[in-house]
């Protein structure tokens, strides 16, 4: 993450009080743990260094002779209320550092304290401050950029050719072949193709060709006439032409068999289908997008793909770079989709620490984005405990302990799947509600932040 506020240094101590000797002491004390300390201004013009952007603590007597330290804390919420303002307070001035804290103050201490009880609250301020202002660094950087970005969020090289690429071709209806990695997003590159194009309001229409049984994919492509084969009572328009002037995206288009392959060729030629069991050609108006996580030229040199085929989609080519080489992506991405689960479960997002972004950046992501978004999920649902490895070597212990930390992994992760719906879960799963619920006591897990615990009380 770029501009990310790392050490301590960094942020700026402001020091005010009309007792120099305090001063002094609490200026040296501060610095020796590595502190950028001011002390030579008064209140009202350490005011004038403040900014909604400043990584900074204040801290301030409550009685001062230019502005007393209420006022200046009142007109260090009024800039930023998240700036923390420390109040340092003779014994009779507690019940008014009671109001401030009320009224915005970050902490008071009351006098004499020692010099570690200070610095332990400053640092705490400085991580507070922090965190604030990276979280608004994150929403800032997503909203205020272009739709485009604000679909194909980064800021890596990758990402940014893939957003050109893009706008470069929103006047032009020509093929192309999306390239990336199971979970990297394909689908949402060929849904901006789609919508940054002439054909954006005309229909978009996703094809799984892997998830399609192959007896029935010619059909729901091309469409069939009554009579085409047994059971064909009705007739059907096929999803190819149901798409007129829209876009088709063949997603998995490796998957597609070597015959239905040459009649997709032929389709993608001549801009024409001839449906099941009829005699009409049917005229074709679409954009064809493909998308593969293999490559394709190889699986035609070992005679699995047609390379014809090939040629024919690689008119364009869009690469999307898999998550662990656009490391600088991740906050970006995983706070973008933050708010989309926020959206979906009606939860606040809680606070993305330093350690947490950390931890976002260092982990390797073989699930790419679609990984990424369960862990979003995950964290705005309240059920962040650390990423969760089920592979082999991870699992520790005899097999009857291998094997509950595999199911209690299994259970979490529906659980977030299913939005924390205990009901959908147990459902899912193929258990009971009384199964799931003494599956969730014996392995420990935490539900006690999910909205529907009746679904295993009632």
């Amino acid at each position: 993450m770029t501009n990310t506020l790392d050490h301590t240094s960094q942020a700026t101590v402001w020091l005010t009080d009309d007792d120099g000797d305090l001063v002094h002491a609490l200026q040296q004390g501060l610095e020796l743990e590595g502190f950028n300390v001011r002390s030579d201004l008064r209140a009202r013009d350490v005011l004038s260094h403040l900014s909604r952007d400043s990584y900074s603590v204040v801290i301030s007597d409550i009685m001062m002779p230019d502005l007393n330290g209420m006022d200046f804390m009142s007109k260090v919420v009024e800039l930023d209320a998240s700036i923390p303002a420390i109040l340092m307070t003779g014994h009779g001035d507690v019940p008014l550092a009671v109001e401030a804290i009320q009224k915005g103050a970050y902490d008071f201490l009351e006098k004499p304290f020692p010099i570690l009880r200070l610095i332990e609250v400053v640092k705490r301020a400085i991580e507070k401050r922090r965190l604030v202002l990276e979280n608004r660094s994150l929403r800032e950087t997503i909203d205020d950029h272009d739709p485009i970005s604000q679909r194909l969020v980064g800021r890596s090289p990758g990402i940014e050719l893939l957003r050109e690429q893009i706008i470069a071709l929103s006047n032009a209806n020509v093929d192309s072949l999306i390239i990336g990695e199971t979970g990297s997003g394909k689908e949402v590159v060929a849904r901006a193709i789609h919508d940054f194009s002439l054909r954006k309001d005309k229909p978009f229409v996703a094809i799984n060709c892997a998830a399609i049984p192959a007896n029935i994919i010619e059909s729901e492509l091309f469409g069939h006439d009554v009579g085409a084969f047994t059971g064909a009572t009705k007739k059907r328009i096929g999803k190819l032409e149901y798409a007129a002037g829209g876009t088709v995206f063949l997603d998995e288009i490796d998957s597609m068999p070597l015959d239905l392959q040459a009649k997709i060729l032929r389709a993608i030629e001549q801009r024409t289908i001839d449906p099941l069991g009829s005699n009409k050609t049917v005229e074709l108006d679409v954009t064809f997008i493909a998308a593969t996580k293999e490559d394709l030229e190889d699986l035609s040199n070992l005679s699995q793909f047609r390379i014809d085929l090939y040629y024919r989609l690689n008119v364009i080519r869009f690469n999307i770079p898999p998550l662990r080489e656009r490391n600088e992506d991740i906050p970006l991405l995983f706070f973008h989709l933050a708010r989309i689960a926020r959206s979906k479960y009606r939860r606040d997002i809680p606070d993305i620490s330093p350690s947490l972004v950390e931890q976002l950046c260092s982990y390797p992501w073989p699930g790419n984005v679609r990984e990424l978004r369960n862990y979003a999920d995950r964290f705005v649902l309240g059920m962040w405990n650390g990423f969760v490895d089920t592979s082999e070597e991870k699992l520790s212990g005899d097999l009857n302990s291998r094997l509950q930390q595999y199911e209690k992994t299994v259970i979490e992760h529906e659980l977030i799947k299913n939005g924390g719906s205990l009901k959908q879960t147990y459902q899912s799963l193929g258990l009971s509600r009384k199964g799931l619920y003494d599956k969730i006591k014996r392995l420990s897990i935490d539900v006690s932040d999910l909205n529907d615990n009746e679904d295993l009380n009632g």
